[in-house]
């Protein structure tokens, strides 16, 4: 399966609670990646927050350099 390697690269403070509760459902921290498999329940959750995040495919073995 596909994954994606999602980073955060603003700050979800002062922006709604609906996006607060994505970042943190996801398990995202301000510069700190994660690797999250590329579905369609994770890719809706990407578009909501996509001005906070950078997003890019993961391969092979670079899903160790998290």
């Amino acid at each position: 399966m596909a994954k994606l390697r999602v980073r955060q690269v603003k700050s979800g403070l002062g922006a709604p609670r609906k996006i607060r509760r994505t970042l943190e459902a996801l398990g995202l921290r301000h510069q700190r990646a994660v690797v999250k498999p590329d579905n369609p329940a994770v890719r809706g959750m990407l578009f909501k927050i996509k001005h906070l995040v950078e997003v890019e495919p993961v391969t092979g073995d670079s899903e160790k350099g998290v």
